[in-house]
Formats: C-alpha cells, sequence, structure tokens
C-alpha cells in the first residue's frame, strides 16, 4: 500500500484532527476568552477540509479504497461531506452570540464540534462495520457533550442524559446487528457481506439486517426510534440543535444508504418493507405530533422526523435515481433546516431572551416585516408548496418511487403531506393574522441575518436556478455509490 497516496486521500479527515487537537490545547491554555478566536479557526478548518474533499465530488470517475478496504473515498463521501461541513459552519457561527448571553460560550464548543465532524466524516465514507461503529461513536460521544452544554440549564441537562441513555440502548442494538451479521457473514467488510448475501439468505441474517436498521434508524430520528427527538432539540441549546438536525441527520442517512445500497445491497426485498414501513410511519407520526405542538423548536422536531419520512422514500426505491432524489433533498433540507434555526434564534425579546412559544409570535409581521417573510417562506418550503423549493425535493422523491414502480408509496405520502402542511400554515397564520403580542423584540447579530438571507435565498423559487447543477452532482455522487456496489 502506498500510505503517501493513502494519507493524500484522507487529507481532510487528517485537516481536521490535527485543527481539533491543536485547538484542543490552545482553549486548555488560554481558557474560555479564546473561544470567539478558536471558533474561526474551526471555521477556517472546516472551510479548509471543505475545499480538499470538493475535487472527489467534482470527479465522480475517482473512488479508491484506503485502509485495506475500511474506508472508500468516492463523490458519495464528498457530496455527504460537503453538506455535513457547512452546517459545522453554520453551527459555529451562531454560537457566541447565544452563549454569551447566559455566559456559557466556552472554548470546548468549537473542538466539539470539529470532533463530531470528523465522526461524521468517517462515517459516511465507511465500508466496514468497525470503522463504521468508530466514526458513529466519535460523533455520537461529542453530540451528548453538546447537548447538556448549558450546565445551569435543567432543560440542556435532561437533553444531554435522555440523548446519552437513549443512544447507548441504540448503540447496543446496532452492535447486535453487527455481531450477527458478522456471524453468519463471516465479514465486518461491505464487500465480504455483500458476496455472503448474493445467494440465499437466512432467517438469522434477516434478524441481523433487521437490528442494523434498527440502530441506524434512531440515529436519523425515523419512527418507530423518534422519541428522542422533540425532547431533545428542545432543551439542547439552539445552536447545538441546529447542529443536531442538519450534520448528524446527512451523516446518519448516508451511511445507512451506504450500508443498505451496498453491503445489503443484494437482498433488497429483505429491507425494503422495513425501509417503507419506517417512511410511511415518520411521514405520518411526524406530521400528527406536530400539530399540537406549542414550542417552535418541538415544531421542527417533529417537521425533521416528518422530513427523514419522505427522505426514506427514495430508499425504498433502492435505484440511482432513488438515491440521487435522497442527496437532492437532503441539500434542500439542511438549508431550511439551517433558516429555521436561525430565525428561532433570532426571536428574542428586549431583554435578549429566546422567545419559543408559537403564540408569541403572533403579529410578528407588524413589525419585523423581514424576518417574518422569511419564517414563511421557510413554513412554505418545508411543507413542500410551491413554488418554494422545498417542492423540489419532495418531487424528485415521489417521482423516483414511481419510477420504481411504488406507486402506491409514493401516492401515500402526497397525501400525508397534506398533514403535515396544517402545522406549517398554522405558524404563518399566527405570524401574519393574530393580533400582535409583541414579544419579539430583542435585536439580531448580524451573523445570524447572513445565515438567514443566504438559507432563505436558496430555498426561495432562486433555487430552481440550481436543479440542474443540484441534480448533477446528486447523480453523480449516487453513481459512486452504485458503482461500489
Amino acid at each position: 500500500m502506498d500510505w503517501g497516496h493513502v494519507l493524500r486521500l484522507i487529507a481532510s479527515e487528517e485537516l481536521l484532527s490535527i485543527a481539533g487537537l491543536a485547538l484542543l490545547l490552545v482553549a486548555a491554555w488560554a481558557g474560555d476568552k479564546a473561544s470567539r478566536a478558536i471558533s474561526i479557526a474551526a471555521v477556517a478548518a472546516l472551510v479548509g477540509a471543505a475545499v480538499i474533499v470538493a475535487p472527489h465530488l467534482c470527479d465522480g470517475a475517482s473512488a479508491s479504497s484506503v485502509f485495506y478496504g475500511q474506508m472508500r473515498v468516492d463523490a458519495f463521501a464528498a457530496y455527504a461531506k460537503l453538506l455535513i461541513y457547512g452546517s459545522a459552519i453554520a453551527a459555529l457561527m451562531v454560537a457566541p452570540v447565544f452563549f454569551e448571553r447566559v455566559k456559557e460560550m466556552r472554548a470546548e464548543y468549537p473542538v466539539l464540534v470539529l470532533f463530531a465532524a470528523l465522526g461524521m466524516g468517517i462515517m459516511v465514507s465507511a465500508t466496514d462495520l468497525m470503522t463504521l461503529y468508530i466514526g458513529l461513536e466519535m460523533n455520537s460521544l461529542a453530540a451528548y457533550v453538546l447537548a447538556a452544554f448549558l450546565r445551569n440549564d435543567e432543560r440542556s441537562a435532561e437533553a444531554g442524559l435522555k440523548y446519552f441513555v437513549l443512544g447507548a440502548l441504540a448503540s447496543g442494538i446496532l452492535l447486535f446487528g453487527m455481531s450477527l451479521t458478522y456471524g453468519f457473514a463471516g465479514s465486518t467488510g461491505f464487500e465480504g457481506i455483500r458476496s455472503a448475501l448474493s445467494g440465499e439468505i437466512s432467517l438469522g441474517m434477516v434478524v441481523a439486517i433487521t437490528f442494523v436498521l434498527a440502530g441506524l434508524a434512531f440515529k436519523i430520528s425515523a419512527v418507530p426510534f423518534h422519541m428522542w427527538t422533540p425532547d431533545v432539540y428542545e432543551g439542547a441549546p439552539t445552536p447545538v440543535t441546529l447542529f443536531f438536525a442538519s450534520a448528524p441527520k446527512v451523516a446518519a442517512m448516508a451511511l445507512t444508504m451506504r450500508v443498505t445500497l451496498d453491503a445489503f445491497g443484494t437482498q433488497v426485498h429483505v429491507w425494503q418493507q422495513i425501509v417503507i414501513f419506517a417512511s410511511l410511519a415518520s411521514i405520518i407520526v411526524g406530521a400528527l405530533g406536530a400539530i399540537g405542538q406549542t414550542n417552535i423548536k418541538r415544531l421542527l422536531a417533529y417537521s425533521s422526523i416528518n422530513n427523514v419520512g419522505f427522505i426514506l422514500i427514495g430508499l425504498a426505491a433502492a435505484t440511482p435515481q432513488g438515491a440521487a432524489a435522497m442527496l437532492t433533498y437532503l441539500a434542500i433540507y439542511v438549508a431550511m433546516t439551517v433558516a429555521g434555526f436561525v430565525a428561532v434564534l433570532m426571536l428574542k425579546d428586549e431583554n435578549g431572551e429566546p422567545v419559543e412559544l408559537i403564540a408569541d409570535l403572533a403579529g410578528l409581521s407588524r413589525h419585523r416585516k423581514v424576518l417574518s417573510a422569511c419564517i414563511a417562506m421557510t413554513m412554505f418550503s418545508l411543507a413542500g408548496i410551491p413554488p418554494l423549493f422545498g417542492f423540489w425535493g419532495k418531487f424528485v422523491v415521489f417521482q423516483s418511487a414511481v419510477q420504481a414502480g411504488l406507486v402506491p408509496l409514493a401516492a401515500i405520502g402526497i397525501a400525508a403531506s397534506v398533514i403535515g402542511a396544517f402545522y406549517y400554515l398554522k405558524v404563518v397564520k399566527v405570524l401574519y393574522f393574530d393580533e400582535p403580542a409583541n414579544k419579539v423584540t430583542g435585536k439580531s447579530d448580524w451573523a445570524h441575518q447572513a445565515l438567514l438571507a443566504l438559507a432563505t435565498l436558496f430555498i426561495s423559487p432562486l433555487g430552481y436556478l440550481l436543479t440542474k447543477a443540484l441534480g448533477a452532482l446528486s447523480a453523480t455522487a449516487a453513481a459512486a455509490l452504485f458503482h461500489a456496489a
């Protein structure tokens, strides 16, 4: 093995590792007063990592296995990493103002985000069960600390504890499925597993696949393993919630795609039924669960569950078109999530305290016209109402399902999306038609305004100008995944 070539291929992971360790030392020596400088350095490291991986996406034909088949550097991994790094940068940009208000901005925050991004990068490149688990746990360990980052906030401590306990349970389920897979397939490598499953499959292997998918379903917060999502999203600090709703979601979904379409790709009929159930259940539970919510962060949590269900429709298709549709939807979903949670961060009263109750947003459009318009556009886009760009994400996944012959699944998904439109429209109704509550009177930071403007422009009708480029990149990434299979 040419180790020089290997180290060049994983340069992004090396950069994040070195930057994380170096900034950890700086945090230890300089203390919390250097937190802003460390955040800026962390953003620079993530930008550098994105620059390193971008050529792998542009040159879709180049794909290499490293460390004796433990990881794969290809266009699929590069696409997912770019979304992950972008989400992490957004989480770093919005954090200082939020944490400084409560005097909790600590130097460890950007370091934890860097190590979480490193773990997620390993996850999306993993082609072995062992590498998969290492990346997953590196991300999870950082995430548990981030959820409980506000030491003096009971909700944050509760969110961290719930996430840790349920995450440990999910890891145990996943490990059990991995051990069964190794026992029946005789290999932990995806290529070896795929070869072992090319013939008739045993009942034990069916059980193994079920347990692996159950463990991964927790990470993507798909029903019935979604129970942690509303509590953690509400209790965790809002910048952390933004991070949880975007980067780990992309990483876990990409990992699920690689495991099902690569390792278990020869047994589609075994896991397809599980994915269809999880998809429909997530769409329905996410929509119905959001209807009675009074907290905007909990509503966005159920919205996240709902969107996971739509994304899984593309996976159920088990075709290159379905995979490309999932990747297109993920890119649009990240932009909608960033817009939604940045808008929540901008909802503050005159003392700078966050305003999270939907009722307190009544009549916001009377004195915060631009912010209200951005929130309304985000809600319409999440609902999939044209001409907002969120419609395109739903359209491509439904189209892939119809092309794969899953017309009933697409029909039920379209019908269930109408339920989701109700609670999104409820927020818009409160903003524009209720009597003003005059609660949101605090000023917004420039970083929040810039991020909200960029994300809103992307999900606006102007986003359709990117459909051709985004579709081409998604198709390139999906082709790399199926080439590996």
